[in-house]
């Protein structure tokens, strides 16, 4: 799965120096009216993309924090359940089944 995820990420990273190589052109973004950024269009692009990856980066984290938290809790939960029924005291033994007929055990007189 690494490797995957490490094929992805560089074609991630060529595709966006393939795309500043071609678009390495200056451009204005008026913030306010006498504010005027002049920037290139790759960072006004990659400043876009991670504003807008921010929150749902920062949602996937909290939830992910959230479900381990869960997990980690149930799992001790499971674990002190184990422990609890673990060190209980053990069922009473069964009842004794009847003895074995006389006829079938031997005695000191009996000689076949």
């Amino acid at each position: 799965m690494q490797i995957v995820r490490t094929i992805i990420w560089v074609l991630i990273v060529a595709g966006i120096l393939l795309f500043s190589v071609f678009n390495w052109d200056p451009v204005e973004v008026t913030l306010w009216d006498n504010l005027v950024l002049e920037t290139r269009v790759p960072v006004l692009v990659i400043v876009a993309f991670l504003l807008g990856l921010l929150p749902m980066w920062l949602y996937h984290r909290g939830a992910k924090w959230s479900l381990n938290r869960r997990i980690t809790s149930l799992e001790n939960a499971v674990r002190s359940n184990a422990l609890s029924n673990r060190h209980s005291a053990p069922p009473a033994a069964p009842a004794a089944s009847d003895p074995a007929p006389a006829s079938d055990t031997l005695k000191p007189d009996d000689n076949p």
